[in-house]
């Protein structure tokens, strides 16, 4: 079965370690055996099959995106197997000329993480970033925790109201710690979710369920490294109870509709 994993990150080597403890710690999570580096993520995700990576970069300071975002184009231009993602900060200046850059470079979408990036979804100064890539390629958004308010699935839920073709990919079932309630904002939207950073907090029977509900069309398989170890995701996700049509939807076939690869 052909693998894409929709949620991943990578750290220049000189810094990989400091910046995966960072994350961690920032989540209370113990040592995942991960170091945040290129070569462990090609090691752990070869080994569990998985062919194509989507390297996400998060600023956390609006004076770094820039910076970030050229190291990532330069890692996909080193390796065809990585599908670059570009990052913005809603405090920036120059969002929208970095934001044309970025598409310009052959991006397949933008990550922002609000709740480490400390600005809200629906930050009015991320408008002219919505309006600029609606239509052209996807925000991929960590969604949902229970200590902050700036990822809460109804901000989302304002967002795809305001920009009717912006396409939407929500992390994490679509809100991390409050599935439930990202179920009851996000069910009748037509955003896609990845599975990351979730099977492991749910009870037995529920990442299936929750598949279901929203069907698997709009579910993507994703692995959130270094938080976590590709093998051990990818063995999570083969294990559960669906169908083979299922599965190979989530395994790669929404990934390649919404990237458009």
């Amino acid at each position: 079965m052909k693998i894409i994993d929709i949620h991943t990150h990578i750290y220049p080597d000189d810094i990989a370690q400091k910046a995966t403890d960072s994350v961690k710690n920032f989540y209370g999570i113990g040592d995942s055996h991960m170091n945040g580096t290129e070569s462990m993520l090609l090691e752990r995700g070869r080994q569990a099959g998985i062919s194509q990576f989507v390297i996400l970069p998060v600023a956390i300071r609006p004076d770094r995106a820039q910076h970030i975002n050229d190291f990532i184009l330069q890692k996909a231009a080193e390796n065809p197997d990585y599908i670059p993602f570009g990052t913005v900060h809603a405090a920036m200046d120059g969002l929208t000329e970095e934001t044309e850059r970025l598409l310009d470079a052959g991006v397949k979408g933008i990550k922002m993480h609000p709740d480490s990036q400390r600005f809200a979804i629906d930050d009015p100064r991320l408008y002219p970033l919505y309006e600029a890539i609606q239509g052209r390629v996807p925000v991929l958004l960590h969604m949902g925790d229970q200590r902050y308010d700036y990822s809460h699935p109804a901000r989302l839920r304002k967002i795809l109201q305001l920009f009717p073709q912006l396409d939407a990919i929500a992390a994490h079932f679509g809100g991390y710690s409050m599935y439930d309630t990202a179920k009851e904002l996000l069910l009748d939207t037509n955003c896609v979710m990845d599975i990351s950073s979730s099977m492991m907090f749910m009870q037995p029977g529920e990442a299936e369920r929750y598949i279901n509900i929203y069907g698997a069309e709009r579910m993507a398989f994703g692995t959130d490294y270094p938080m976590w170890d590709p093998v051990t995701e990818t063995e999570k996700f083969l294990q559960l109870t669906l169908t083979d049509d299922q599965k190979e939807q989530i395994a790669h076939k929404t990934a390649e509709r919404i990237l458009q690869l």
